[in-house]
């Protein structure tokens, strides 16, 4: 009871710290997928209400108001990212094995087409800018982006990088920010003129991997596996004005325009969320158990969720066990 009423009288004090609801997020449910394979991004049809996940040489497809499977798209080479475009209700798939764009139709998922990409190798993180309405794909064993015209089908050109690239973001006014991993820099891209404007350091960040925008604020967040830190790019400066302490092995990053958080999905089996305190100030919030080797992460804005990708794997090796693929789902306490 004492505990109780110091609570509350810190409340009214507006002395209350953090700790008293330092559970940010929780469990809330698994969902069980198919087969077996490696695994990479996840991505969400926002129009449609699908999160569709990379597995192997498949893309499943599940629900988000029923967070159900409801589809696949199957019988590719070795998938990595998918890329939605609305407009022309397709969904683009990066087949690295395969060096190819498979495109297949958002209602029924089936396959359209299969565009093999020329003067690329090894196709990983895919994306769409609406400025150019263009689909980009980020070639990592080739260091450069092909470039496809959705209604078309057809690539149009491709864009030479300083570096191996890893995850990408537009902000929708004709800039595509890519991280390069190798070079622990990030190349800023003109979607139109479909060339390199800039590049910028990213120390202390190394190894970069995931990427995410924050639009209103001009900030981009980069995580970092060799130095395992999450850095603050400031786009208006083209400086690194921050970095904070995440989990080891990270790959995917979500930021939260709505709750300001940030959250860094981690290899050793932790997302940890970082609160954006103001445009300059920055915390971490929590350090959330998930599962060993969920890296990837897919956040619905609608409901605050994410979902993360993940399978049991053979002791002592990068073999998974069939049948052990999985969607985790953690939600807001």
């Amino acid at each position: 009871m004492k505990k109780q009423i110091l609570a509350v009288a810190m409340l009214i004090a507006g002395l209350a710290p953090f700790k008293l609801n330092a559970q940010t997020y929780v469990a809330d449910k698994t969902i069980a997928l198919p087969g077996d394979g490696g695994y990479d991004y996840l991505s969400i049809d926002k129009v449609n209400r699908n999160l569709y996940v990379s597995h192997g040489t498949t893309v499943n497809v599940i629900n988000l108001d029923t967070e159900k499977p409801v589809g696949a798209i199957e019988n590719m080479k070795g998938v990595h990212g998918i890329a939605i475009v609305n407009k022309v209700n397709r969904g683009f798939i990066s087949d690295g094995k395969a060096n190819a764009v498979v495109v297949f139709d958002l209602k029924t998922f089936k396959t359209i087409t299969t565009i093999a990409l020329t003067g690329a190798n090894g196709p990983d993180a895919i994306m769409y800018d609406p400025s150019a309405d263009r689909v980009f794909t980020f070639n990592g064993e080739s260091n450069n982006s092909s470039v496809i015209n959705p209604s078309t089908l057809k690539q149009v050109g491709s864009v030479a990088l300083s570096g191996a690239p890893e995850f990408a973001v537009s902000d929708g006014k004709g800039k595509i920010y890519n991280n390069l991993e190798d070079k622990s820099s990030l190349d800023v891209i003109d979607s139109k003129s479909l060339k390199v404007i800039k590049n910028y350091p990213l120390a202390p960040c190394g190894g970069p991997t995931g990427l995410a925008l924050d639009a209103v604020n001009q900030k981009l967040f980069t995580v970092c596996r060799e130095n395992k830190g999450v850095s603050v790019f400031d786009i208006k400066t083209g400086k690194v004005t921050t970095t904070l302490p995440i989990g080891a092995g990270v790959d995917a990053v979500a930021y939260d325009p709505e709750t300001k958080l940030i959250f860094c999905s981690c290899g050793d089996g932790v997302t940890t969320i970082i609160k954006q305190k103001s445009a300059d100030a920055y915390e971490v919030v929590q350090t959330l158990k998930t599962a060993e080797r969920a890296r990837t992460m897919a956040l619905d804005a609608k409901t605050h969720k994410i979902y993360l990708s993940v399978a049991q794997f053979e002791p002592g090796t990068r073999k998974t066990i069939p049948n052990t693929f999985k969607v985790i789902v953690f939600k807001q306490n």
